[in-house]
């Protein structure tokens, strides 16, 4: 479709521009206009610094919050579609709720109608390319700027520029463009004229995805009396109905919450439109009593148009309230939560990596749902169903009880589960990385990569083990089965472990109790040799299984150390005073490794090889 569009289009610019000269200022202006709003869009997004993220996730706690935060955020961007964008994206990553989002939709869809009262009441009066000049200069050296706020002001002072600039072409080129040609001969009054013409202006939105820029180039129109009066309230109401594109654009990348909110934005934009359709004349005679209360002259047409767009979309959000939870029950019934494939990526979607703070949550999901598969073929793959070890019961008596084994293909689940996940997982790391992100955010989103791998590790190590865990611990045979029962009751009990510091709340959770196990697992690998040989020179243990059983403890308790790697990177807070502290207290590296060896076989009486939680 692109491969014919964009020549199509081409083409047909240079048969106009041809045709008449005067349409190449008003084209230009439109793409000066909607290039000043893509470069307002830049310098926010630079020097905002997730200012607006960190509000809107603050700002819907109440249906009332998220309508004014939708107002205030669209009339100061003048950009609902980055407003839309942004909701989507927090939506998708789960930082705001449906409803919260819906909200800010209908608070969006007031807030873009300021811009037309810019327009109409200070653009086609005041000569404004006369301060966008200056604007575009000063702009300049703002971007080159090496502090990342000041090159942000510098893009948002250059988009205002061309954005004043777009909006003094398109008026010059309507100007000069009818003393050649009146268009409103071709003018349509009664139901023909709203529904062509509605056509129209949801025609032009959709092109320009800027309802904004519609409503300049409408208004531009309307001041130099190309267009009738009627013709361009029914301009505005399909340019409404067109902005919708924007956000289905934006939900295609999205999770089902996303596409849910595009939905919203269709359903609410139709039903307003429809109503401003059906009770246009009411509507007109409303902004005629409005505009005489404000002093707005009787031939302001342009000025009239803009209280008739706020009218009816304010109109629209008073009439969709009391129906909220209605329309929220029909999305959710329409576009229902699919069942989780949980062999896929789940929340690592196009739209979130927009905006580094919905990058980086949906990545931390991403890595945790990767470390529940995980955990899962961790214990399957020791012959340990998941339900029972986290039952609450001893784990050496769940060990001890669990001889039966599980038929399990671990390669065949480590690829799908697991090898999926991770390749995901980098691959969307590698494109954050491409983005423009501040170092602390890069160092966040490569950390997060690193709890991956060493998640995946514990999983090969693992599949190392599974071969012997299915010979010695499927009936039991003496010395060797107590000791593989040994490495199972660990690593059992250090996911049982993980799972409590996952589920409590992040002031509760420290890293002590983290460092001490971390110790006791270096204390168990060092005198497992010397434990064995003891073992061989009594008889319990033939020198074979030794080897095999040497062998795999090593396996086992670089499954330890990764999964506690990961518990640590994950689950524990990074930053603030008692953060500090632990950090002073903790045990490192080289304590680690200069820790004195154990007096005593590590194990808690239970099952020889034990870790014990230090109490």
């Amino acid at each position: 479709m692109t491969r014919f569009y964009l020549p199509f289009a081409i083409g047909a610019l240079l048969v106009v521009f041809w045709l008449s000269p005067d349409v190449q200022e008003i084209a230009a202006g439109v793409a000066i206009f909607l290039f000043g709003m893509l470069m307002l869009e830049e310098g926010f997004k630079l020097f905002g610094g997730g200012a607006l993220e960190r509000l809107l996730e603050r700002a819907t706690r109440s249906t009332a919050r998220a309508i004014s935060f939708g107002v205030i955020s669209t009339s100061l961007l003048q950009s609902s579609s980055l407003v839309s964008v942004i909701t989507i994206s927090f939506l998708s990553a789960g930082l705001v709720s449906l409803i919260g989002g819906v909200g800010i939709i209908f608070g969006a869809n007031i807030g873009t109608t300021t811009g037309a009262w810019l327009v109409a009441g200070l653009g086609l009066k005041v000569n404004i390319a006369a301060y966008a000049m200056p604007m575009i200069a000063l702009s300049i050296l703002l971007v080159f700027q090496k502090s990342k706020a000041l090159r942000g002001a510098g893009y948002a002072l250059a988009g205002l520029g061309f954005l004043f600039l777009g909006i003094h072409h398109m008026k010059v080129g309507f100007d000069a463009f009818k003393d050649q040609i009146d268009l409103t001969r071709f003018a349509l009054g009664g139901l023909l004229g709203l529904v062509v013409y509605s056509l129209i202006g949801t025609f032009a939105t959709v092109v320009m995805q800027s309802s904004h820029a519609t409503m300049v180039l409408l208004l531009t129109a309307l001041a130099a009396g190309q267009i009738s009066y009627d013709n361009g309230l029914a301009l505005a109401i399909g340019a409404n109905i067109g902005t919708t594109i924007t956000a289905i654009i934006g939900s295609l990348g999205a999770n089902f919450q996303g596409r849910r909110l595009a939905l919203a934005h269709l359903v609410f934009n139709l039903l307003t439109a429809g109503v401003a359709l059906l009770f246009i004349a009411p509507l007109r005679d409303m902004v005629d009593w409005i505009s005489q209360m404000v002093g707005v002259a009787d031939g302001d047409y342009a000025m009239k148009l803009a209280v008739f767009h706020s009218v009816f979309n304010l109109l629209g959000v008073l009439l969709m309230l009391p129906m909220l939870n209605r329309l929220i029950r029909f999305l959710e019934e329409r576009i229902p939560e699919p069942m989780p494939d949980i062999s896929r990526p789940q929340f690592l979607t196009k739209a979130v990596d927009s905006f580094p703070q919905t990058l980086e949550v949906a990545l931390r999901k991403e890595v945790l749902h990767l470390y529940e598969n995980a955990a899962e073929l961790i214990l399957h793959g020791l012959n340990l169903h998941r339900d029972d070890v986290f039952s609450g019961e001893e784990i050496g008596g769940v060990v001890r009880n669990s001889r039966a084994p599980i038929e399990l293909d671990i390669d065949a689940r480590y690829e799908t589960r697991i090898k999926t996940l991770y390749a995901a997982i980098v691959e969307y790391t590698t494109r954050a990385g491409d983005k423009r992100l501040t170092h602390e955010s890069a160092e966040r989103i490569y950390a997060l990569r690193d709890v991956a791998s060493d998640i995946v590790r514990a999983v090969k190590s693992i599949k190392h083990l599974r071969k012997n865990v299915q010979r010695y611990t499927t009936r039991s045979q003496g010395a060797v089965t107590q000791l593989y029962d040994g490495l199972r009751a660990e690593i059992a009990r250090i996911t049982v472990e993980i799972r409590a510091l996952q589920q409590a709340a992040p002031e509760d959770r420290s890293a002590l109790w983290l460092d001490q196990e971390r110790a006791q697992i270096e204390d168990a690998a060092r005198n497992m040799t010397e434990r064995v040989d003891r073992m061989i020179g009594s008889g319990e243990l033939s020198p074979t299984a030794a080897t095999s059983f040497l062998n795999d403890s090593a396996y086992a308790y670089s499954a330890m150390r990764d999964l506690l790697a990961a518990a640590r990177s994950l689950h524990l807070e990074t930053e603030g005073a008692l953060a500090e502290v632990e950090r002073i207290l903790s045990i490192d590296e080289d304590e680690l490794d200069t820790a004195p060896p154990a007096t005593d076989a590590p194990g808690d009486g239970s099952e020889p090889g034990a870790v014990t939680k230090p109490s």
